[in-house]
């Protein structure tokens, strides 16, 4: 019998996104104009390009990049594991680019949007469809969940909330469910 064997994760392309998620974290608390200046406002997206990136890099609340950078970690090790470190790269800044075009796209004009969130569900959609019946715990559920139920709750419910750039995950989601199609077909080819 032949078993599916993982790659050795290694763990510094996370370790880079999540250290600059938090220092870029401190610095706006420092400076907080710089929200302004780095966020994502669909009007100024011509005038400050560079913001379709460096949004990604941007939280407020400890709560906020708490969730992101955990979530982060976890889908990142695990789907590192999977792809390997560059496709996860890919995967997690196209997946937060294309969130963020369905921002400019969906959102009201002179809105703001910050966070990795985007990129983050681009790497949940992919796990999704990579691993199907992959389960998980989510807080407080005492009992594991199947994976795309918690990616799809955690949209759904999310989305019920007052300033939460839904436009983002979808656009995230979006991108991982459909590049995880191709990197689970490639994924049978070889085994």
């Amino acid at each position: 019998m032949r078993y599916r064997s993982y790659r050795a994760v290694n763990l510094t392309p996370l370790r880079v996104l999540i250290g600059l998620n938090l220092l870029l974290f401190i610095v706006t608390l420092i400076v907080p104009r710089l929200i302004l200046f780095l966020g994502l406002i669909p009007a100024d997206i011509l005038a400050r390009p560079w913001t379709i990136v460096t949004n990604l890099f941007l939280h407020v609340g400890i709560w906020h990049i708490l969730a992101n950078m955990i979530t982060l970690y976890f889908f990142g090790r695990y789907l590192g594991a999977l792809i390997g470190e560059k496709k996860l790269l890919i995967v997690y800044f196209i997946g937060g680019i294309l969130g963020n075009v369905f921002y400019i796209l969906l959102a009201p004009p002179s809105s703001i949007a910050i966070g990795a969130s985007g990129a983050v569900f681009a790497l949940g959609g992919t796990l999704t469809v990579m691993r199907p019946k992959l389960r998980v715990f989510i807080f407080p559920i005492p009992a594991p969940l199947p994976l795309w139920v918690a990616i799809i709750g955690g949209f759904l419910i999310l989305s019920l909330f007052p300033s939460v750039a839904w436009q983002a995950h979808l656009g995230g989601l979006v991108f991982g469910l459909t590049i995880g199609y191709f990197f689970r077909k490639r994924e049978r080819l070889f085994f």
